[in-house]
């Protein structure tokens, strides 16, 4: 799944759940010289956005970290494309918005967009790897209840995941 401009988060005729969404105002740390938002700083408004669906969910980070033991694992991003459409401006009241696109064995991929108002600045697609023991390690069949909440067939068996 794709985000263009003019789609939803979770593309085609069946939209699936509403994206989570966050705001995030823009401070002057978040600009260059001229007071348009640095590109690598849309990276931190995104990753905000997937902390904060994942709490959403129910999974929290530090929760995760204090368990330790062979059951700890943590997330790490593996790809990501971004398409950075229109700048945002210093003072700039944004959207950020993230969908879960598609769970694959050890993965995720989700739908990112920044939006001011209804204009799409910047869109993004994430796979995200689950990680322990710096290995990739299967969903936890809990996280994939969690986070397929919505997605055609997650609950399927003879649906294949991604």
């Amino acid at each position: 799944m794709r985000l263009d401009s003019d789609e939803s988060p979770t593309g085609g005729a069946d939209p699936g759940p509403a994206p989570h969404r966050i705001a995030v105002r823009v401070y002057y740390e978040d600009t260059d010289f001229s007071g348009v938002v640095y590109h690598a700083s849309y990276l931190r408004f995104f990753e905000r956005g997937r902390t904060e669906l994942l709490r959403a969910l129910g999974i929290e980070h530090k929760v995760i970290f204090a368990e330790g033991g062979k059951d700890s694992f943590h997330f790490v991003v593996r790809s990501m494309a971004i398409d950075f459409i229109r700048p945002a401006l210093m003072d700039d009241m944004l959207g950020v918005e993230t969908a879960v696109a598609a769970l694959g064995g050890a993965s995720i991929e989700m739908a990112q967009r920044i939006l001011r108002g209804t204009e799409v600045l910047v869109s993004a697609q994430v796979r995200i790897a689950l990680v322990a023991a710096g290995k990739a390690r299967r969903l936890p069949r809990d996280l994939v209840a969690r986070l397929g909440q919505g997605l055609p067939g997650h609950n399927d068996p003879k649906v294949t995941r991604s």
